[in-house]
């Protein structure tokens, strides 16, 4: 049986981990000040969304489809404007925030990769 992103992060606490230090980054950062404000001033939520949402993501339980139904990121996202700097901005804050919790080489490839896809596919404006 292939094992699941979510098992190679950790499983729960190490998802969660990754979350927290995705946003404590991107609140901290003034690099990542772009997509920061883009958040309400308290990210509990978003904490919440993201981790929810990764949670099923990677393969571990549908945290956030439970809650919520089919994510349906675009859609949900198209209230923000995000161009080619905010997709970048999120990309560098995750890479770093997986760097910082410890994962390993090819799994923070293979994430990257899918992160990136994913993040690309928000853009709904130039720039």
């Amino acid at each position: 049986m292939m094992e699941t992103h979510y098992h190679r992060i950790g499983g729960d606490e190490a998802v969660r981990k990754l979350v927290d230090r995705f946003y404590d980054l991107m609140d901290d950062d003034p690099d990542y000040y772009g997509i920061r404000k883009l958040h309400p001033q308290d990210l509990s939520e978003s904490r919440n969304k993201l981790y929810w949402f990764l949670s099923g993501w990677t393969g571990g339980p549908p945290l956030y489809t439970d809650r919520f139904g089919h994510p349906s990121l675009r859609r949900r996202h198209l209230p923000f404007a995000i161009g080619g700097s905010e997709r970048d901005q999120w990309m560098a804050c995750m890479q770093r925030a997986m760097e910082d919790v410890g994962l390993d080489e090819k799994l923070k490839a293979e994430l990257h990769a899918a992160f990136f896809k994913t993040a690309d596919f928000m853009r709904n404006k130039e720039g």
